[in-house]
């Protein structure tokens, strides 16, 4: 089976790839051909999701899924949730992000922190939503060099690593989108 993964991300999709079993083909937008910007301006994890699905299917005719990853932080009263991409700015890069979290965080003793994706699954004409929560705290300082995002300073519970300090199969087991994709396998293995 080959499905759509809506998302220009190369670091989602070599996440995603290593979690789906090999009779599942992932195409990327670049794949296919899109070079299109997808606004994701909903304001919602699960309203940008669908933005994403949705312009892939009507635009494209594809079967397709997309994500959508939010870092709440209970400290800064659930910031920056959606916004998590361009905390700090829209042009910011993942360290940029990284380096405003940890000013933000700087004297915070409420390190409890989660992240949540939402999954929106285009098939056969029907829409389909899965979510991965992963709880967690924010780090005083970066920590390891793999993964991408807030990994660095993101430990999950019950883990004395960052996320930037596993690899993708130990993080895919136990991060937000790899509890969701792990639900949208099993609905896809169900439904082939």
């Amino acid at each position: 089976m080959k499905i759509v993964f809506a998302t220009n991300n190369k670091n989602k999709v070599k996440e995603v790839k290593a979690l789906l079993p090999d009779h599942i083909e992932i195409l990327s937008l670049e794949d296919i051909g899109c070079k299109d910007e997808i606004v994701e301006d909903a304001d919602t994890i699960e309203g940008n999701a669908r933005i994403k699905a949705d312009y892939i299917t009507e635009k494209y005719g594809y079967d397709c899924f997309a994500d959508d990853t939010g870092l709440e932080v209970d400290a800064l009263n659930g910031a920056p949730g959606v916004y998590a991409a361009r905390y700090a700015g829209n042009e910011a890069t993942y360290e940029d992000n990284v380096q405003k979290m940890l000013r933000e965080m700087k004297d915070k003793t409420n390190r409890k922190a989660r992240f949540i994706t939402v999954v929106a699954l285009n098939l056969q004409g029907k829409q389909y939503l899965f979510k991965g929560v992963c709880e967690g705290k924010i780090l005083e300082e970066n920590r390891g060099d793999a993964g991408f995002g807030y990994d660095p300073i993101f430990q999950p519970e019950g883990f004395k690593r960052s996320f930037a300090e596993m690899d993708l199969e130990e993080k895919g087991k136990v991060s937000h989108r790899g509890k969701a994709i792990k639900e949208l396998i099993t609905f896809l293995l169900v439904r082939l």
